[in-house]
C-alpha cells in the first residue's frame, strides 16, 4: 500500500472512530437502552462509516473525476475534501438510518425507517463532520501551508520563464479596442496592463511613454475578453478584471487565494476561485 494510500486510511478509520466516540457518550437512537450490547452497535456504525468514505472515495474518483492526489495545489485538495463532505455525510447518514430501521427498532420502535428519523441523523453526522473536519484542517494545515508556498514559487518560476520566451518570440503588435460608442483606444498588446469591469464601462489601464495611463470605454468586460480573446497572454483573472501575464510582476498566495501583482503600478489583481484553474494553465501555456 502506498504512502497515499495509507495516509487515507488512516484518515477515514480516524473520523469514523471520532463519530463513534461521539454516539458512545451522547447516546443517541436509545442507545442506552440496549446497555452492553450497545458497543456491538456501535461497532456496527464503525463498520459502515468506514465503508461509506471507501464508497465515497470510489465516487469522487470515477463519478466526480477528482482523484486523491497532492499535485493538484491546496485549492485543489480543499475542493476535493468540500466534495466529500457533501457526499460521504448524507450517505453515511442513510447507512445508519438503515440499521437503525433493520437492527435497533426491535428494541426502541422509534427507530422506524422515517423522515424525521433521517433529519435527526443527518444534523448528529453533520455535526460530527463539521468538527472532524476542522481538525483535520488545523493538523495539515503548515503541510498545506508549505504546499501553497511551494506551487507559488514554481508558478512564479513559470511565469517567469514564459514571459522571456514569448518577448523573444512574439513581436509587439497593436489592438484597437472599441466600445458601444464611438470612443476607440488604440494601443500596443505588450503595453496593456489590465482591464477592470466598472458598471457600464471599463477602465484600460496602458503604459503610454512608460507611464501608466487610465482610459475609459463604454464597453463590458466580455466585449474586451472577446476582442482580445486572439491573445494568449491576456486572460480573465476575475469577473471584474482582465490581465496581460506579461506584465505581472510576481504571484502572491494568501491562505488558499491568490494575487497577481502587476508590474509598474503594482496593482494587486485578485484571482477568483473559478478562473484560478485558466489562470494557471494561461501561465503554464503563456
Amino acid at each position: 500500500m502506498d504512502k497515499g494510500r495509507k495516509e487515507t486510511l488512516t484518515t477515514r478509520v480516524v473520523s469514523t472512530l471520532f463519530v463513534v466516540v461521539a454516539l458512545a457518550v451522547f447516546k443517541p437512537f436509545g442507545l442506552d437502552a440496549w446497555q452492553w450490547q450497545a458497543a456491538v452497535h456501535l461497532l456496527g456504525f464503525f463498520v459502515i462509516g468506514v465503508a461509506v468514505c471507501m464508497l465515497t472515495d470510489t465516487i469522487l474518483k470515477y463519478i466526480i473525476r477528482m482523484p486523491r492526489s497532492y499535485d493538484q495545489g491546496v485549492g485543489y485538495i480543499i475542493r476535493r475534501n468540500l466534495w466529500f463532505q457533501l457526499i460521504n455525510t448524507p450517505l453515511v447518514a442513510l447507512g445508519i438510518c438503515l440499521y437503525r430501521h433493520f437492527v435497533l427498532s426491535s428494541r426502541v420502535e422509534a427507530n422506524a425507517l422515517s423522515w424525521s428519523n433521517f433529519i435527526e441523523t443527518l444534523v448528529i453526522i453533520a455535526f460530527c463532520s463539521f468538527a472532524i473536519g476542522l481538525y483535520w484542517r488545523f493538523k495539515f494545515r503548515s503541510r498545506y501551508l508549505a504546499m501553497e508556498l511551494e506551487e507559488t514559487r514554481q508558478l512564479n518560476e513559470q511565469l517567469t520563464a514564459s514571459q522571456t520566451s514569448a518577448e523573444a518570440a512574439q513581436p509587439s503588435s497593436q489592438v484597437e479596442l472599441t466600445g458601444t460608442t464611438s470612443e476607440k483606444i488604440l494601443l500596443q498588446v505588450a503595453d496593456l496592463l489590465y482591464i477592470e469591469a466598472v458598471g457600464n464601462y471599463v477602465k484600460v489601464y496602458h503604459l503610454s511613454d512608460g507611464q501608466v495611463r487610465t482610459d475609459m470605454l463604454r464597453a463590458t468586460s466580455r466585449q474586451m475578453e472577446d476582442e482580445l480573446s486572439v491573445y494568449p497572454t491576456i486572460v480573465r483573472c476575475h469577473r471584474a478584471f482582465l490581465v496581460n501575464l506579461q506584465q505581472v510582476e510576481r504571484i502572491v498566495a494568501k491562505a488558499g487565494t491568490m494575487q497577481l501583482v502587476i508590474k509598474h503600478c503594482r496593482e494587486s489583481l485578485p484571482v477568483s476561485r473559478s478562473n484560478m484553474a485558466q489562470v494557471k494553465k494561461s501561465i503554464k501555456g503563456v
